[in-house]
């Protein structure tokens, strides 16, 4: 099969196990607080990540741009993006939180252009522009569907909301390292698993200073059976298995092209919130999803049209 190809294939099923990522976070942050969560899910990675060293007994690169890329990555990736992605999910729906994903692209494209200089036309500015204004359309829907008064709720919904966002952001940065710092020599598999060994060690920190060591071995050790495969579908499945496919699909495609994966996660995601964590539709979900679902169109369709071009 052609490099390319597996790579889409790839892409294909870091979508599934991110789409339904999303309901899983929701469901599991019932039992576990989104440090404890994290500090339980990149343990479980860590231990995989130090079986794998000492059976591969892989070698990192010294070089200095080798360095900065791992270390820059996995902080990005791993307990910056991920950790405000937790809290995000934590005030807001799994259902709004996966419509605000289909920004990443759009993220990334604007990194692009700042960090890359790369160029966009006019048409894609166009498109931007929509999928920004259905993005804050949704953002602060909580305070057009339940009003400006006193609702916590709805301001909770709107901090998890911004919180998403930044997660976005900084995962397109995170991706555009990916691609650079592959190419120093570091292999997918050895950035995944020391991106999550870093996290770790990171996020630990936060968790002992917010609840304390005994607080969270008591949650740990008290949560329901379905909160614990919660936590280890996202450490194995979403976490060291899609972030390594992710990251060896990038060696071969764009990142730009690895991203538009993102659109489907909605579609593994709608059923099983709506379905199993019963969230509701509501109007302003539906406006700001349309018109991110147009921008989108029109950015993606230019890009298409000019890539045949080429």
């Amino acid at each position: 099969m052609k490099p390319r190809i597996t790579a889409y294939l790839m892409m294909f099923i870091v979508s599934i196990i991110w789409g339904v990522a999303a309901p899983v976070i929701k469901f599991t942050l019932h039992d576990f607080p989104p440090l404890i969560f994290l500090s339980y899910r990149f343990a479980i990675s860590s231990i995989i990540a130090l079986i794998v060293f000492s059976v591969t007994k892989e070698r990192f690169s010294k070089k200095g741009k080798a360095v900065e890329g791992m270390i820059g990555y996995s902080l990005l990736a791993v307990p910056v993006a991920l950790g405000l992605l937790f809290f995000g999910f934590d005030k807001t729906t799994s259902l709004t939180g996966n419509v605000l994903t289909a920004m990443t692209p759009m993220a990334t494209v604007i990194a692009g252009v700042l960090l890359l200089r790369e160029h966009v036309t006019g048409i894609e500015r166009t498109g931007l522009t929509l999928a920004f204004a259905g993005t804050l359309v949704i953002i602060f829907g909580p305070l057009w569907h339940d009003g400006l008064g006193t609702d916590t709720s709805s301001l909770g919904s709107l901090e998890g909301n911004l919180l998403v966002i930044a997660a976005i952001i900084i995962d397109a940065l995170s991706a555009l390292l990916v691609k650079t710092t592959l190419r120093t020599g570091v292999s997918a598999s050895s950035l995944t698993h020391l991106s999550f060994l870093i996290g770790f060690l990171a996020i630990l920190p936060f968790a002992l200073v917010t609840h304390g060591l005994p607080q969270i071995m008591s949650t740990i050790t008290s949560a329901p059976i379905t909160a614990h495969l919660g936590v280890w579908y996202m450490a194995i499945l979403s976490g060291t298995l899609a972030y390594w496919l992710r990251n060896q699909a990038i060696k071969s495609i764009e990142v730009s092209e690895a991203v538009v994966f993102t659109y489907l996660y909605p579609l593994w995601a709608a059923p099983l919130s709506v379905y199993w964590l019963g969230e509701k539709i509501t109007t302003p979900f539906l406006l700001g999803g349309s018109i991110i679902a147009v921008g989108v169109i029109i950015a993606e369709h230019k890009k298409r049209r000019n890539k045949k071009k080429r």
